[in-house]
């Protein structure tokens, strides 16, 4: 059902559907697949794609010739088209970045910031997004923002080590007409998975992403579970790796104490500074790599714990898949058979013969970027979004 009750209606939920087919599709679908695929008829998706092309919402280019027969076109982004701004702000840097329909990325600024106080962090951030609202114009429709930590009702809930408490994150990053949405940073990278990588088309995915610390998201049906306060998906505060270690959070034993940068310099015994770090557990990742024996020693160990915490969550949720975005693509790769044996006697008995296959992200490190996009374009591929921008016009 489509809840449309005038012609009009049904039209703009269908210039809506054709719309977000071609977006999800990353504008690689012909105009007869995208047509066979929501059930269209011929004639209408004509008056439709006429209907995208002159709003600048969209154009066909010609695809390449596949076999003999009639040449096809693609439906695809517009070059006046809309854009998202996509916000990936970790804890030492942030990434903007634009993403045009069928979901092609743009990185246009790469800066770091001093992690503390948050005011100050998120206000140099929102001039920035500012600044590229105004050099883009009125073709921004959303902006997109992956945050290290929980969030919820527009406010970063904790991130446990930079001492971030229920900051108003939304209220800071207002930027006037474009709507801002904010998600975690694992669960945008597995969102991101889930509709253009290595998750799509599966039924249960686990994703996991691993940057000063680890966190993660659980896609059914290529949708996160958020939880009933939407800030599910701490994987990395679970007591998976046995330690009695207090963590900044609040709890014992976190797995994230274990797993990432930070755990990696504390396997070094090199002092965790909030936000401070990143390069040296590069060093230790290089050093590995290279031979060093005391950062290959490191390495392991970390390796080690995420392998029994990645068995650990198997077990409880039974993924088909599961997939590492961040740091986490090279702890498994570089430490490959400490992170295996480590899996493998996790795993319950009946697994093992058919275990969840390990992947990196398939998107690399665009990943929580993509991800970004994705929120953005989710609020603006709608029939009030298309018809806003047409009114707009």
């Amino acid at each position: 059902m489509t809840g449309a009750t005038t012609s009009g209606e049904l039209r703009s939920h269908n210039l809506a559907r054709l719309l977000r087919a071609a977006h999800d599709e990353a504008g690689r679908a012909t105009r007869s697949e995208l047509t066979r695929g929501l059930g269209l008829a011929r004639g209408t998706a004509a008056v439709l794609v006429a209907e995208l092309t002159e709003a600048r919402l969209a154009e066909e280019r010609p695809a390449p010739q596949r076999a003999r027969g009639r040449p096809t076109a693609i439906l695809g982004p517009h070059p006046g088209g809309p854009l998202t701004l996509a916000v990936d702000l970790r804890e030492d840097a942030w990434t903007i970045a634009t993403a045009e329909i069928g979901g092609a990325l743009t990185v246009r600024e790469e800066r770091p910031h001093p992690g503390n106080p948050p005011e100050t962090v998120l206000s140099g951030l929102a001039t920035a997004i500012g600044r590229h609202l105004t050099d883009l114009g009125p073709r921004v429709v959303g902006v997109g923002v992956a945050l290290p930590g929980p969030v919820r009702d527009g406010r970063v809930v904790d991130i446990p080590h930079l001492s971030w408490r229920d900051v108003p994150a939304a209220e800071i990053l207002r930027a006037g007409a474009a709507p801002v949405t904010l998600g975690n940073d694992a669960t945008l990278a597995g969102l991101a998975e889930a509709r253009r990588g290595a998750l799509r088309g599966v039924a249960v995915g686990l994703h996991f992403h691993v940057d000063f610390d680890l966190g993660g998201t659980l896609l059914v049906d290529g949708s996160p579970l958020h939880g009933a306060r939407g800030t599910t998906g701490e994987f990395g505060h679970m007591p998976l790796g046995g330690s009695d270690l207090p963590c900044d959070c609040g709890a014992v034993g976190c797995w994230s104490l274990q797993v990432g940068a930070n755990a990696l310099l504390r396997a070094m015994g090199v002092p965790v500074e909030p936000a401070r770090g990143r390069d040296d557990a590069l060093r230790i990742l290089a050093g590995a790599a290279a031979g060093d024996a005391r950062h290959g020693a490191a390495l392991d160990e970390v390796a080690r714990a995420f392998g029994a915490g990645t068995a650990a969550l198997v077990n409880a949720l039974d993924p088909q898949r599961v997939t590492l975005s961040g740091l986490g693509v090279r702890l498994r790769e570089q430490a490959a058979d400490a992170f295996a044996t480590a899996y493998e006697a996790g795993l319950m008995a009946f697994r093992r013969d058919d275990p969840p296959p390990v992947l990196p992200a398939a998107l690399g490190g665009d990943a929580t970027l993509v991800g970004a996009a994705e929120l953005a374009f989710d609020a603006f591929l709608t029939p009030e979004g298309l018809t806003a921008w047409q009114a707009a016009r």
